[in-house]
């Protein structure tokens, strides 16, 4: 699926409870996962101790930082939502969010994404994104989560 234009807040509120977009399908590799423990400092051995992981670890392998995956929802709307006459879209916050399957190494994942919401702000609006990151061969997700957006105009 392509990106998804908005002409803005009253075209988007048009569009509610519609899936807008879905991304392109990201590998995640190793050197992915070792650089977001280097930056978070989350090194725990099931994300970075290959051979550990692979010995001790129930997933047969390292897995992914679940809050790794959940900061690519950024990356991902990118991809899928474009916004006419917008000065500025910030993240905001995200609702519930649950880590619902393991993101092994090597696995490509993507997001999914549908509009649940669209409130008037001072200058703008604040979206609310019903975000899926799926495993590319799975039936479960990685990642499912509220992301909140705020667009100014």
């Amino acid at each position: 699926m392509k990106s998804t234009r908005f002409a803005g807040i009253e075209d988007a509120k048009a569009r509610l409870g519609q899936e807008i977009g879905v991304s392109d399908w990201m590998l995640i590799d190793q050197e992915r996962v070792n650089a977001f423990a280097q930056v978070t400092g989350d090194q725990q051995w099931i994300h970075v101790d290959v051979e550990r992981a692979k010995r001790e670890s129930p997933f047969g392998g390292p897995i992914a930082h679940g809050y790794l995956s959940v900061s690519l929802l950024a990356k991902f709307a990118q991809e899928c939502i474009a916004v006419d006459g917008i000065k500025l879209a910030v993240n905001y916050g995200l609702n519930r969010v649950r880590f619902t399957s393991p993101v092994k190494v090597g696995s490509r994942v993507r997001a999914r994404f549908v509009l649940g919401g669209v409130e008037d702000i001072a200058g703008g609006a604040q979206m609310l994104w019903q975000a899926t990151i799926e495993i590319e061969g799975s039936d479960k997700p990685a990642c499912v989560a509220e992301m909140l957006t705020r667009w100014y105009f």
